[in-house]
């Protein structure tokens, strides 16, 4: 599809995060959308590139503290990087404003309340958007994004599990009782915070898991998987533990499953097969070849996420690996994505690039 020659306006709430910053980056070379407002709290009356010193000369815009009413008035998309829990009361003054809204909480992203407020430990205030609101990955919601108002953003360990998993999960490949997900994420998943759980000495050299019960994606991936599976959501239900890494960015899912009944002819070529024809027609989805499997480093600053699997004959076990960036396909530019599909832009537009080199 061409690009529309129209300059789209795109505000950011919550720019200064390491979400809000991956933002920036992604739409400051951007064909078509233009930045109107960063806000920030902290950094209000500031240059962005004052706060981020590689933005000098690229996005020197002042930070703003305004109304979100005011931010949504002359916008054309706001992309909210907030605190669950502060979207549900924020999004719908930004939606009355007539914008469009990408919502990156967690406060939109499920269909059924219960495991939302269960999930999450909040009741939510307006339940009536959960309904409407459009599950952002592309690669699943396409046609859905096309008319979108308001995009729920996934989680970045969802949208590693979900690729993974869908083309098996929607052939009735894998036995839906037995997936079990393993994940790591680089430091930047828990955000731009002074904890001490996060800085350098208690980090340098760690390996661990964190959330190995209770992690609240995991009933976002049980409930989208469940969907693709066609059926209700909670139906299928994982086993999934995350894991924090020593490095910046990047995120690596190792998910395992039984192959089901139907699945009789099961192999690691099997298994590759499948992945390229399912995702064929996806830009951003890369399918290694033959025994390869991926690598966080070749992803790095992308929005691309790299995919295969094997077949163990010893255990009977199917086993998917997927790598991305977690602020890239994870957040920002898997945002910047559907964006794209929302304004009827090319859907590469801003994002089909390498950034790392080596």
């Amino acid at each position: 599809m061409a690009i529309e020659e129209s300059v789209k306006y795109v505000s950011i709430i919550g720019s200064t995060g390491y979400v809000g910053a991956e933002l920036v980056r992604g739409f400051a070379a951007h064909p078509v959308f233009r930045f109107r407002h960063l806000t920030s709290q902290t950094f209000a009356g500031k240059p962005y590139s004052d706060i981020y010193p590689e933005f000098r000369g690229i996005v020197d815009n002042i930070c703003e503290d305004l109304p979100y009413s005011e931010v949504a008035k002359d916008s054309d998309l706001v992309i909210t990087a907030l605190p669950h829990g502060v979207s549900a009361k924020i999004v719908p003054e930004l939606l009355k404003e007539g914008c469009k809204v990408i919502d990156h909480s967690g406060d939109f992203r499920y269909k059924d309340l219960t495991t939302y407020e269960k999930s999450y430990k909040l009741t939510h205030p307006n339940p009536e958007l959960l309904e409407t609101a459009v599950y952002g990955l592309p690669e699943f919601y396409r046609e859905q994004l096309k008319t979108a108002k308001l995009v729920a953003n996934p989680g970045c360990y969802p949208t590693c599990s979900l690729i993974a998993l869908a083309p098996f999960l929607k052939a009735g490949l894998i036995e839906e009782d037995s997936i079990i997900i393993d994940a790591t994420s680089g430091v930047s998943g828990a955000g731009r915070k002074a904890d001490l759980a996060y800085a350098f000495c208690e980090l340098d050299e760690s390996f661990k898991p964190y959330g190995a019960v209770g992690h609240r994606h995991t009933t976002e991936i049980s409930e989208q998987c469940s969907f693709l599976a066609g059926k209700k959501p909670g139906d299928i239900k994982v086993t999934f533990t995350p894991h924090l890494a020593p490095f910046k960015r990047g995120m690596l899912a190792s998910v395992y499953a039984k192959p089901s009944a139907a699945f009789n002819d099961v192999s690691s070529e099997k298994i590759n097969e499948i992945y390229k024809e399912f995702y064929k027609d996806e830009t951003f989805v890369r399918v290694l070849s033959g025994k390869e499997l991926p690598d966080v480093k070749a992803v790095a600053c992308s929005n691309y996420i790299d995919v295969n699997g094997v077949f163990d004959p010893e255990t009977g076990i199917i086993k998917l690996f997927t790598a991305q960036d977690n602020l890239g396909k994870g957040a920002a530019l898997q945002a910047i994505q559907a964006a794209n599909v929302m304004f009827g832009l090319d859907e590469t537009a801003g994002l089909k690039n390498i950034v790392r080199g080596i």
